[in-house]
Parts: C-alpha cells; structure tokens; sequence
C-alpha cells in the first residue's frame, strides 16, 4: 500500500530536517492510524506540492515527527477535466464530489440547475459547500492525490455557459445527444468542461443556452444513470482516453 498522506500548510522544518505533523493530522496520524517509527509517509499542501517522509517519532497524542525528503511540485495534469454537477438531493452531492475526487477529477462546480429540488441558499447553502469542499479534501487523502480537486462556489446557467465557452472542448449529458461520448474528439490539452444535469434532467432553455456557447449534447451510455453516479463514470470514460489513466 502507497504511504497515507496529510495535509500542511507548509513544510518548515527550522532547520532541522525534522516536521512536526500536529493539529487533527498529527491526532489522526498518531490516535487513529497508529504510525510507527520508520513508517513512510508524505505531506502535502493539497495544491500539488508535496514532500515523501520518514516517522521519526510520536510526541504526546496528536504529535508525529518526520524525517522530511525534499519538497517536490505535481505538474498540473493536462487536459484539464472539470465537472459541473447539479446540486443533487439529500448526501449525494458529497458522494459525487468523493468518487470524483477518487478518479481523478480536476475542478467540481456544483450548479443550482432549474429543475435542482436542492437549492443552496444563505447558510444552509454555505454549509453544503463547505461540505463539498470538505469530502474533496478527505477523498483526496484517501485516494493518495497531492493536488486536490477545486471545489468553485455554486454556479448559475449563466456562469456555467461562461465555463463552457472557454473550454477546448464541452460536453453536456443529455438524452437528445446523438453521438456517445465514448466517440466524441477529445483535446491533447486544455480544458476538458463536462456538465452533469440533476435527476429532472438539464431543461430545454439550459440546453439550448449550452448549446450557443459551443457545448454539444453527448449520451453516455444505454443505462440511466442518476445525477450522483453519471459524473464519475463519464469522467472515468474521459480520463481513460485521453491517457491521463495510461
């Protein structure tokens, strides 16, 4: 198994060679994952920098002392995938954003779509992104990323055609689409921008308001997937062609 990782704000040893992990990562790593002297470990900021480590010892309960190696950067992965997903009902959105997350999703922007029964609304809606951005961290540990996916504040039609205009190239899940996505012309580079309706589907003035923008509507397969499970398996389809899975 890859060694666990925690999440830093930065990697200062004073000098010394030796990090002192604390805080609820150095509870974790210490009270729950029980490290030990020697094991291996690495330490990221969750951007993309990130440096391998040695247990060197345990202070206390939530104090983990590492051997730190030379801090390193991940090139950005290329092409860019994005997901727009529409708010789902209930805790699915944070199981979206997690299985996202383990697959390899870039960016998440979570859209409050016409037909959303969800909508984000003052704290009610800033509780719900902080979860989304909370289960992006956590899935990104679990899943061994030293680059966390972003999680943008809630998008509207309108900021969603903005994404869509920009990208190289941009799709939207849809029945109407004649051509699968498993066929459809993927960039070298760039941005990759996939849109995911909710369960009532991406309604006709949001399809047609896409559409303006140069987005095409692509089907992903024979089986209806719910709004949940539909991004990860296409962002899966997506990342598999373009190599970033090779």
């Amino acid at each position: 198994m890859t060694a666990p990782v925690f999440v830093v704000d930065d990697f200062d040893t004073h000098g010394t060679g030796r990090y002192v992990l604390d805080g609820p990562e150095g509870r974790h790593a210490v009270a729950v994952k029980r490290l030990r002297v020697g094991e291996e470990v690495v330490l990221t900021d969750g951007a993309g920098r990130w440096a391998a480590g040695e247990v060197d010892g345990t202070e206390g309960k939530d104090r983990l002392i590492v051997r730190l190696g030379e801090v390193v950067e991940e090139p950005v992965e290329t092409p860019r995938l994005t997901v727009v997903q529409a708010l789902p009902k209930g805790d699915r959105g944070e199981l979206a954003v997690e299985t996202m997350t383990e697959v390899g999703v870039d960016a998440i922007v979570p859209w409050s779509a016409s037909r959303c029964i969800t909508q984000w609304k003052g704290e009610r809606g800033a509780k719900a992104l902080a979860k989304w951005r909370a289960t992006a961290r956590e899935a990104g540990k679990q899943s061994r990323r030293v680059r966390f996916p972003e999680v943008a504040d809630a998008a509207t039609g309108k900021g969603v055609a903005s994404l869509l205009a920009e990208a190289e190239f941009a799709a939207v899940l849809h029945e109407s689409g004649t051509e699968p996505l498993a066929a459809a012309p993927l960039p070298d580079a760039g941005d990759i921008v996939l849109v995911v309706g909710p369960e009532g589907g991406v309604s006709p003035e949001e399809l047609a308001l896409f559409e303006s923008v140069g987005a095409r509507a692509y089907r992903l397969g024979r089986s209806v997937l719910r709004t949940s499970t539909a991004g990860t398996a296409a962002a899966a389809l997506l990342l598999g062609r373009t190599g970033r899975w090779s």
